[in-house]
């Protein structure tokens, strides 16, 4: 995660720690349809402007969205302006400290099991597959960081950027990365031959994809940070 997207996710969670901020997303959550800032006064008993400002407040933060409809059935002159309505957004928001990614080793094991049931292969394979092929997309991304300078410190910090956007931690020493955060944490601690495989298996595939074997992951497991080991050649 970027530090903007880091900050962007704090600020939209912080916006419900306001106590009325926070019964007004639930009331509106709760109902069927979109509601009213005089329903929603009226819910919570609370001043209209009061429900303005907060519910404004949330939309800004995008944890409400709007639409605008007639709630009357009279129409045409006289039949008044459309009333703005407010309903839950789709946005998910979460942030863990360290950052960890679960969303994404459970994507990763769905398309395994995915392609296990529709072509057969074991769905340890599929897994690291998977998870090979979205470290391309990685790879992808470090090679384009590298277009600002060939040298291997620039290999070098073109890995650690991205890495730090998928939670990775990385810290350097000499000519190579350790990554102080595992994002797969616990998943890790009761499941670690399958994923520590994944992972490998997902960083190897952005080190192929960087090519040239300019990059090198191994498995190192030691206590305090991710099994795996980024080394530039």
């Amino acid at each position: 995660m970027s530090r903007d997207d880091f900050s962007e996710r704090v600020a939209g969670v912080a916006a419900l720690a306001e106590p009325v901020r926070r019964d007004l997303y639930r009331y509106v959550a709760a109902q069927a349809e979109p509601v009213s800032r005089d329903q929603a006064c009226e819910g919570l008993k609370i001043a209209r402007h009061t429900a303005k400002f907060h519910l404004d407040k949330l939309v800004e933060e995008g944890l409400l969205v709007t639409t605008y409809k007639r709630l009357s059935d009279r129409r045409g002159p006289g039949a008044g302006r459309p009333t703005k309505l407010y309903r839950r957004s789709d946005r998910e928001l979460s942030v863990s400290v360290p950052e960890r990614r679960y969303d994404l080793a459970g994507q990763l094991m769905a398309r395994a099991i995915e392609e296990s049931a529709r072509s057969g292969v074991p769905v340890i394979q599929a897994l690291q597959s998977a998870a090979a092929e979205l470290g391309r997309g990685l790879g992808d991304q470090m090679r384009s960081r590298m277009e600002r300078g060939r040298s291997r410190q620039r290999l070098l910090d073109a890995a650690s950027e991205t890495l730090t956007d998928y939670g990775y931690e990385p810290s350097q020493d000499g000519n190579t990365l350790h990554l102080v955060n595992c994002p797969f944490h616990l998943l890790a601690q009761d499941h670690t031959d399958l994923v520590c495989g994944m992972n490998m298996a997902l960083l190897a595939g952005a080190a192929d994809q960087v090519g040239d074997d300019k990059l090198t992951v191994r498995l190192d497991p030691s206590p305090g940070r991710c099994c795996v080991v980024v080394t530039a050649a």
